[in-house]
């Protein structure tokens, strides 16, 4: 039987938290509170885990959860070493809505799916995201429903979604409103190319990196229901078409060397549904530099 905190209790909290970390070990599933929507979390470091959290959520190996970290030093341990772009943007966005898109050290004993040697990481600003992280070290996450369902906006909604397939809920209380999903970011080419916008926009990358590229298939809605998967970042797959995102909170990051596929209409875009939200085709790759930074490269929400 699944077991649920309410972590505004601090006895509560304090015992869910121990609940969440020894289930966690075990290779079990816990859903916990983001700074977007509710996710339900694996060990990264657990095949099984990770195995049936794409289970619970109903997604294939094609589509690997991105993972969450609990300090900019859990980046350091995923990469063969962090350069100063990269530190740059660390320091200056997280926690918070910023994704990495990255090559994770091959040495990693990992399974997350079909990566091609990438992964897609985010530090959240959530406190009992974080407290748990600390405490088990990197979670893969994605959010709290059945692909193409609704997000999660309570634990409650998570619970009623996901069932006895998670062992331990954590109530954080209600998702956030008004806000937008994260902005990701591709670290993988010799220039950084900004492959989403969301939280953080184009200009205020631009104030941290000197030169960046932007392939944005759209941009998301300044609304928590964006999109179904709120979280949820598949790794870059260098030298193949960028797919657009699957109306999944992380939709796919895209491929650096062609060009970008229309959006799935299948999928619910990025955190809870949003009937309006329309995909765009992407314009080509741009390089930006101080001039074209400040155009705004896209009005359409995703």
């Amino acid at each position: 039987m699944s077991l649920f905190y309410d972590c505004a209790q601090p006895d509560d909290r304090t015992y869910g938290l121990d609940a969440a970390t020894d289930a966690i070990r075990r290779g079990e599933l816990v859903v916990i509170p983001t700074d977007t929507v509710y996710g339900v979390a694996a060990d990264a470091f657990s095949p099984e885990g990770v195995a049936d959290l794409l289970a619970a959520k109903g997604r294939g190996r094609e589509m690997p959860p991105p993972v969450l970290v609990g300090s900019w030093e859990g980046l350091e341990g995923l990469m063969l070493g962090v350069d100063s772009t990269t530190r740059d943007l660390i320091e200056a966005f997280w926690p918070g809505g910023l994704t990495l898109i990255v090559e994770h050290a091959p040495s990693l004993v990992w399974d997350l799916g079909d990566t091609r040697g990438t992964v897609a990481v985010r530090m959240p600003a959530h406190p009992v995201a974080l407290e748990l992280l600390k405490r088990t070290g990197p979670l893969a996450v994605t959010s709290a429903n059945k692909h193409g369902a609704p997000a999660a906006l309570t634990a409650s909604d998570a619970r009623e979604a996901l069932g006895e397939a998670v062992t331990v809920y954590l109530d954080g209380g209600d998702a956030p409103t008004g806000t937008l999903a994260s902005t990701i970011i591709d670290l993988t080419g010799p220039v950084p190319a900004v492959r989403r916008e969301g939280t953080v926009t184009v200009e205020q990358l631009q104030e941290v990196v000197d030169e960046l590229m932007v392939a944005l298939r759209r941009k998301e809605t300044d609304s928590p229901a964006a999109s179904a998967d709120a979280d949820v970042v598949p790794a870059a797959q260098p030298d193949e078409a960028a797919e657009a995102a699957q109306h999944d909170e992380a939709a796919e990051a895209a491929q650096p060397d062609e060009a970008a596929e229309a959006a799935q209409p299948d999928e619910a875009a990025e955190q809870p549904a949003h009937p309006e939200r329309v995909a765009t085709q992407p314009e080509p790759v741009t390089p930006m530099n101080a001039e074209t930074a400040n155009r705004s490269p896209d009005d359409a929400s995703g």
